[in-house]
């Protein structure tokens, strides 16, 4: 009977644990996620550099071109400096969350300089990314020709941007002070 008793009040603990967990997961299901609250406009500063990442909107109609731009800005004590970096000191990596697809930026590597003006802004454009191989599904595929052509199809992307550079510490040495500023934007595309 001792056995009995043991049983059944295993059967019923996991029946009420079974159950709130699936009262958890429903709450999670209407609950906004953290992609939906990101703003359009983000700002860090290290050191004496100022990172900007833009989207001009929120949201987009599915055939209006994207417009999102990053911006660094020199603010130290001297009237310019200069940055080392890839091809740009810029990426723009996003993922669209509506499918879980992560749309990588490459680029190359070589290694230019930029000199940075005091209080002007280094700006440029994104300019589009995205990628796939021959083992990737047909639905991502055809995703990420139309991401790779800037037509987003509807859903909803957060830009992971970077400004990945280096300056020397002092002119004409080698030791180098390495950046990686990083921010995050995000927008909408409807129908």
């Amino acid at each position: 009977m001792k056995k009995i008793t043991t049983i059944l009040s295993f059967v019923f603990i996991t029946i009420i644990l079974f159950g709130c967990q699936q009262s958890n997961d429903k709450k999670l299901d209407n609950e906004v996620s953290n992609t939906d609250k990101l703003e359009t406009q983000a700002e860090v500063t290290e050191g004496d550099f100022t990172y900007r990442l833009v989207t001009k909107k929120a949201e987009y109609s599915e055939n209006e071109p994207i417009k999102i731009y990053a911006e660094l800005e020199y603010t130290g004590d001297k009237g310019e400096i200069e940055i080392f970096h890839s091809t740009s000191p810029f990426s723009f990596p996003m993922v669209e969350t509506t499918r879980n697809y992560e749309i990588e930026y490459g680029m190359n590597e070589p290694l230019i300089s930029t000199t940075l003006i005091k209080g002007e802004p280094l700006r440029e454009e994104f300019v589009g990314s995205g990628g796939y191989s021959s083992e990737d599904k047909n639905e991502y595929k055809d995703f990420m020709k139309r991401v790779m052509d800037k037509e987003f199809p509807a859903g909803h992307y957060v830009v992971n941007g970077i400004a990945d550079f280096y300056i020397r510490v002092s002119e004409g040495t080698e030791p180098e002070e390495k950046y990686e500023l990083e921010a995050q934007v995000g927008f909408s595309v409807i129908n």
